[in-house]
């Protein structure tokens, strides 16, 4: 049976996963700071909306969308239009979640789901949540099981510590997971993807560069 496949706007990610992101998945794209995972996660609404798709971005680190618009409005692929028409929902969780339990959380997240019906979602960067809930692994099982009831595409982003390629506590759930590295290189840093899993998909396992530009983000073939 051929698997529905969502365009993930990403230039050059696209050929190395069959074309897309898988209907409905999780993926969990995780990086240090810097490395493009908010950026991602635009791009990747962004060409959902410029395809007629509703989106959601659920921050939880309280940033209003006022800072957020200065900063990705940078990047040309982004159009504010599509937020201001609601075609992408802006949601601040952050400020909400000291208190809310975890149920509550949950609950807030199928309500907005269930009112606006999104084929593309993002939750950004879920490893906050940790410092609010008794068993994170636990809500994290019932939080994906409760986003693959509706046919959504759904980006989490998830911040690493060096050394580590993932949040184990998110990957085990995930569909798919994308690593956005960064590395030193002598005298510059250099940024690569490499695509660890991605469930009914043949994909690349190698490191590809990558490229943030005003653009946005490009992955380029492996050179090897």
């Amino acid at each position: 049976m051929q698997i529905s496949r969502l365009p993930t706007g990403i230039k050059g990610l696209d050929s190395l996963i069959e074309g897309g992101f898988p209907i409905p998945s999780i993926i969990l794209v995780s990086g240090s700071a810097g490395s493009g995972k908010t950026t991602f996660a635009f791009q990747f609404l962004m060409e959902g909306a410029k395809r007629g798709e509703k989106g959601i971005y659920i921050s939880t680190l309280s940033e209003s969308w006022d800072w957020m618009l200065r900063f990705m409005s940078t990047f040309q692929f982004f159009d504010a239009r599509y937020v201001e028409d609601g075609t992408i929902i802006y949601i601040d969780l952050g400020s909400e979640l000291a208190e809310l339990d975890e149920m509550k959380i949950l609950n807030k997240i199928r309500d907005v789901i269930a009112y606006h019906t999104p084929q593309r979602m993002v939750i950004d960067p879920i490893n906050v949540v940790n410092n609010y809930v008794k068993n994170y692994r636990q809500f994290m099982f019932e939080l994906v099981t409760m986003l693959k009831e509706w046919s959504t595409v759904t980006l989490l982003t998830g911040e690493v510590v060096e050394g580590e390629k993932y949040p184990v506590d998110v990957g085990y759930t995930a569909d798919g997971i994308i690593s956005l590295i960064m590395r030193s290189e002598g005298d510059i840093i250099k940024r690569y993807v490499q695509i660890l899993k991605m469930r009914g998909t043949a994909h690349s396992l190698s490191n590809h560069p990558l490229e943030i530009t005003g653009e946005g983000i490009e992955v380029l073939r492996a050179r090897f």
